[in-house]
């Protein structure tokens, strides 16, 4: 067993993924005495299999994710933070890698990038050519928070903090179905059209007509898709149309605003409701 690495706490958020994050605990439970799990609402056994491997489940009603994250940071007892979503799991090369990192004089940066790389139903690991996102996820506390952002999903780092990055590959299994993968990818196109419209950012009306095609090949081919078969199509797909409802939905709430009559939702008094 891989000895607890001192001054580490882990932290996941998490709401209904008794199917997936106990496979993600067992693999960092001998990495820290301070797994942490923020819980949003489950309905399923998510915060009891948690309680079960050891973590500390706290729940916290869902703010969005930047602030969900913030959260969960808070909670944290340790110095060092390592995030993980509750579909993400890391192997043993990669936990090997982090309790080496913390050995001796311990860690030379200040904060470390963790490549991610999706796994599709039916793959026993990441494609050899899979792409993979390079986030930073193991952090010092006094070094890097997460953004506050309700959409926004990133490690706002202190000026002048070192970056290094692990070699080891985080295995995210994100996709349960077709269809939980499209209502996920949905609500998050809700989310971020929402996110425009406090921020006052206006998308050119032509990229209702582009956004569809350019990131059918941003996923296809620039993500190496292609290389994945049926399934790499089919996510292909759903990412590209994912990506035209976030635009489609914002032109939708820009175009009632403009309708005859209409009204700031927000400033409607409660009567004409």
């Amino acid at each position: 067993m891989r000895p607890r690495v001192p001054l580490l706490s882990i932290f996941i958020i998490a709401r209904d993924e008794a199917d997936r994050i106990e496979r993600t605990i067992r693999a960092v439970r001998a990495l820290s005495d301070d797994i942490v799990v923020v819980d949003s609402g489950s309905t399923d056994d998510t915060r009891d299999l948690a309680r079960a491997l050891g973590a500390r489940v706290i729940s916290n009603p869902w703010p969005g994710y930047g602030q969900q994250k913030r959260f969960a940071e808070e909670q944290c007892r340790h110095d060092w933070m390592l995030n993980l979503d509750a579909d993400e799991v890391v192997p043993p090369d990669l936990a090997t890698e982090i309790a080496a990192l913390f050995s001796g004089s311990g860690p030379q940066a200040d904060a470390y990038e963790l490549r991610i790389a999706e796994i599709f139903p039916g793959e026993p690991a990441p494609h050899r050519f899979a792409y993979a996102l390079a986030p930073v996820r193991l952090y010092r506390k006094d070094k890097g928070r997460y953004s506050p952002s309700p959409v926004h999903d990133r490690v706002d780092l202190a000026p002048g903090a070192r970056i290094a990055r692990l070699k080891g590959i985080v295995h995210h299994y994100s996709v349960r179905s077709l269809g939980e993968q499209m209502a996920k990818l949905n609500s998050y196109s809700d989310a971020q059209a929402e996110d425009l419209d406090k921020r006052d950012v206006s998308l050119s009306v032509f990229r209702l007509a582009v956004e569809f095609p350019a990131n059918f090949i941003k996923a296809y081919i620039g993500r190496r898709h292609a290389l994945r078969g049926v399934y790499g199509f089919m996510t292909a797909m759903n990412y590209a149309f994912y990506r035209y409802l976030r635009v489609a939905k914002h032109w939708e709430k820009r175009l009632q605003r403009r309708a005859p009559g209409a009204t700031d939702p927000a400033a409607r008094n409660p009567s004409d409701v």
